[in-house]
């Protein structure tokens, strides 16, 4: 793997070494840094202190946003499909004229 790179990446005063391609570097690292806001956040606002507790309610969070993303496009998607086919049936009823 000539095109890798070997990073670290500190995570809940834990390092995780990686191999990665470079351009995964930008993402992952912005990725670690969420999760480190996110952990002082829950940490703060709910005075907890075990790291495994803090690091099951980020993937949560995580998780629920990326779930709510893919509901949010099903919807957009379902809407747009609604919408081309009353388009459709329009220029369908003006075409059979």
């Amino acid at each position: 793997m000539a095109d890798t790179l070997k990073i670290k990446l500190s995570i809940a005063n834990r390092v995780y070494p990686l191999t990665i391609t470079p351009s995964q570097e930008e993402g992952l690292r912005a990725a670690a840094k969420k999760i480190e806001t996110m952990i002082t956040q829950f940490e703060q606002s709910y005075s907890v202190r075990d790291k495994q507790d803090v690091l099951a309610m980020c993937a949560l969070q995580f998780a629920s946003q990326v779930e709510q993303k893919a509901l949010d496009k099903d919807h957009v998607t379902e809407h747009v499909h609604d919408k081309l086919n009353t388009l459709n049936d329009m220029l369908d009823s003006h075409l059979s004229l």
